[in-house]
């Protein structure tokens, strides 16, 4: 296989955006270097669209970009692709460069650029996927359900991941949403005999948290205080259904890998692209709207980050062949 080759992943530090990149070089069986970036001006403000000099645009505050080049390099967001450009330049083609995300300047400026459908972004080397790339695999959750499996024992089944996000810059978890939740998974608890492991985020907010906790208290359910070791694996491998806030699509995308009926808490406020997402997922019948009830129902399973693994590997191994003359990676 491949996992001998080399892998960078550049971005900024955002946890959501870099895990993407991780997910992805961990579905090829590497284990990449993180190099978090930080640009100097005038790159900083002009990224991406400033091109000339980026081999000088990298600031101290960040990790160093300097050879030995990887074979891979998978970046994300607006301030890694000066490193990204440079790396590639530099390496005279031979490091295969990858975005996550638009990049908002022409494709033809790395090896391939990955976007979600919602995104307009197409070409010959643009993959696009339903979702965010992750770093849930089966793997991944059945050790965490062995590992919180005894925990977790007393809750009855059906078993409810509840993974609760909260306001973002287009969403709002407001106290009246977060009340008529709180009611609709007690009722699930008390009369469904449901038992729910549930999940708030620090984006949820104290007060909402609070009527979370109060409303499900004496029920067949565990809210995570957030000490000890993060339970967010272990619920979704141990869950026989997920239910999700919308404003997060990598918490959407982790919990439609599991193959588990996922329903969508739908919050105040949305974007044009939120909505892309949501009713894309819905139109295929991998999510559903929360309404309070459980059914089961088959719907495909949303796989892309194995999908673009598997299509990034057979141009990594075309790309080789090309600067590696009788070398084959794979």
């Amino acid at each position: 296989m491949m996992q001998h080759l080399t892998c960078w992943v550049v971005s900024d530090g955002k946890p959501g955006m870099e895990n993407q990149c991780v997910g992805l070089a961990e579905a090829l069986g590497l284990t990449p270097v993180i190099k978090r970036v930080a640009l100097r001006t005038p790159w900083r403000q002009l990224s991406p669209y400033l091109r000339v000099g980026n081999q000088f645009a990298a600031s101290a505050k960040g990790d160093p970009i300097r050879a030995p080049w990887p074979d891979l390099l998978i970046g994300t967001g607006r301030q890694s692709i000066a490193a990204s450009l440079a790396v590639r330049a530099q390496s005279g083609g031979k490091t295969f460069t990858v975005q996550i995300q638009d990049p908002q300047i022409a494709p033809r400026h790395f090896d391939l650029v990955v976007v979600p459908r919602h995104d307009k972004l197409r070409g010959d080397n643009v993959l696009v996927t339903r979702g965010a790339l992750h770093r849930v695999t089966p793997a991944i959750l059945a050790d965490a359900a062995a590992r919180f499996a005894p925990r977790l024992a007393h809750l009855p089944s059906p078993r409810i991941a509840v993974l609760i996000g909260g306001d973002n810059g287009v969403y709002r978890l407001t106290p009246t949403i977060m009340g008529q939740v709180a009611d609709q998974l007690a009722n699930l608890a008390r009369s469904h005999g449901a038992g729910l492991m549930v999940t708030p985020s620090r984006r949820t907010g104290a007060d909402n948290e609070a009527i979370l906790r109060a409303r499900l208290s004496g029920l067949t359910a565990e809210v995570w205080d957030g000490t000890d070791d993060n339970p967010y694996f272990g619920y979704l491998g141990l869950a026989d259904a997920v239910v999700v806030t919308c404003d997060s699509v990598s918490m959407t995308s982790e919990a439609c890998s599991t193959g588990k009926p996922t329903y969508v808490i739908e919050l105040d406020g949305g974007s044009p692209k939120f909505r892309a997402f949501h009713d894309g997922l819905y139109q295929d019948g991998i999510t559903r709207r929360f309404d309070g009830a459980l059914e089961r129902w088959d719907h495909p399973l949303l796989d892309d980050t194995e999908r673009v693994a598997a299509d990034l590997r057979h141009r990594l191994i075309a790309h080789r062949t090309r600067h590696h003359p009788g070398h084959h990676p794979g």
